[in-house]
């Protein structure tokens, strides 16, 4: 055996791989870092006025707060995993950094209310209308008695994955395809399962980068001639031999993929211009806490 300490592990470190890049842009690398953690909260006019509950004709005690005001508390609380008092110390200091008049939220009344509130759904889709799909896959642990025997007595035990590929309505965000496949399955040949799983047309076809791929533009095509297939190219991505005289639809990709990023861009600047106006957007960086 080695003497020193750092060649224990020599017999195995072949099996280690190496850095394959090397982080050159260290000053744009640590700025988007940073933008991870920025956080952005507006009032809007229509909220502001609408943050007191409205006057009651009938006999009882009059509510202070409205509707909105309480779906945005436990809105908050749900995305920051909050406690009820803490979720009131959070709504105070938001709307004392504003220098907003509102009235804030006390947890006993937050607590009552969230029973009885009327939580707003999306709107259902008809048959007839069109359908934006959002593809992507996740992984799933297997647990079972291995779980145990490690929490119990630490044994190190081989985990077990397994892939679960899913469809997104863009704009309902309700899932309309699943398929659970092995690990080892690749992305892009599931497209046909959750292809074949969507009742009605298809509009448009949104996915990452990993499926990039002529089999997925083919499966598409040959499901919705008329989808639009919005797919990122990858770092590594060249068009085919036949781009410039008969393109396919894997190399109309990337012009697909500008358009419909410059028009969320367009209705992000409007939806922003429409919320600015007086009182209507303020902003709050997290270095600002």
């Amino acid at each position: 055996m080695p003497i020193l300490p750092f060649k224990l592990n020599q017999g195995r470190r072949h099996s280690i791989p190496k850095q394959k890049r090397k982080v050159m842009n260290w000053r744009a690398y640590d700025a988007s870092l940073r933008q991870r953690g920025s956080l952005t909260v507006w009032f809007t006019d229509e909220a502001i006025e609408g943050w007191r509950a409205v006057p009651r004709t009938t006999p009882g005690g009059q509510p202070c707060y409205s509707p909105l005001a309480i779906l945005t508390a436990l809105t908050l609380r749900a995305v920051f995993r909050l406690a009820l008092r803490q979720t009131e110390g959070l709504i105070g200091s938001v709307i004392g950094l504003f220098g907003l008049t509102l009235v804030v939220l006390d947890h006993s009344t937050l607590s009552r209310r969230a029973e009885t509130l009327a939580v707003p759904r999306p709107r259902p889709r008809t048959g007839s209308e069109p359908l934006h799909l959002l593809v992507n896959s996740t992984g799933l642990k297997l647990c079972g008695d291995d779980e145990w025997l490690i929490e119990k007595y630490g044994a190190k035990m081989r985990r077990s994955w397994r892939k679960l590929h899913i469809g997104l309505d863009a704009d309902t965000g309700q899932i309309v395809a699943a398929t659970p496949t092995m690990k080892n399955v690749d992305d892009g040949a599931e497209v046909g399962p959750l292809l074949d799983q969507v009742s009605g047309s298809v509009a448009s076809f949104t996915a990452d980068g990993a499926y990039d791929q002529e089999g997925v533009a083919a499966t598409v095509a040959e499901r919705h001639p008329e989808a639009a297939i919005i797919v990122p190219p990858r770092s590594t991505a060249v068009p085919s031999d036949t781009a410039r005289t008969a393109p396919t639809r894997r190399d109309r990709h990337p012009a697909e993929h500008r358009r419909a990023r410059t028009r969320g861009l367009a209705e992000s600047v409007r939806l922003h211009e429409a919320g600015s106006g007086r009182g209507g957007h303020r902003s709050v960086q997290a270095g600002d806490r």
